[in-house]
């Protein structure tokens, strides 16, 4: 029997905190990248501040959960990006993002941040080439 991989694209508008869209994006990358599919992010919108370094819900009663992102890696999930346009319209520049680093099992090669910012030609490719688009 041959194993069918697929594109998942998870597309994540929503801030961090507030509601539970982006723990459970997260959960759902989680799970479909230990299931060897091939899986982006693609962060617009207010989804951006998922990947704001520093973030210190505690005032809120929520716990941290951004450091999940650092993990990504370990789980082979290599593409992550980031709309350029919604950072710019919320004042904040790729600096402000937290790096994800990824280890190339293939060649022992570190990647020292799979995190790209990218234009919006290049949004409308990433989602044409998903197979699955989920959006959270």
């Amino acid at each position: 029997m041959s194993e069918t991989i697929k594109k998942f694209l998870y597309l994540n508008r929503k801030a961090p905190y507030g509601t539970v869209y982006a723990w459970e994006s997260l959960e759902v990358v989680l799970i479909g990248a230990a299931f060897d599919q091939e899986v982006s992010l693609l962060f617009m919108d207010d989804g951006v501040y998922q990947l704001i370094k520093g973030q210190d819900p505690s005032g809120i009663g929520m716990k941290n959960f951004s450091p999940t992102y650092r993990t990504l890696g370990d789980y082979e999930v290599k593409s992550i990006f980031v709309d350029g346009e919604s950072l710019t319209a919320r004042g904040l520049m790729p600096d402000d993002l937290m790096r994800i680093a990824w280890d190339d099992p293939d060649t022992q090669e570190t990647v020292e941040n799979i995190v790209t910012v990218v234009d919006a030609p290049r949004v409308t490719a990433l989602m044409d080439a998903a197979d699955v688009v989920f959006s959270f």
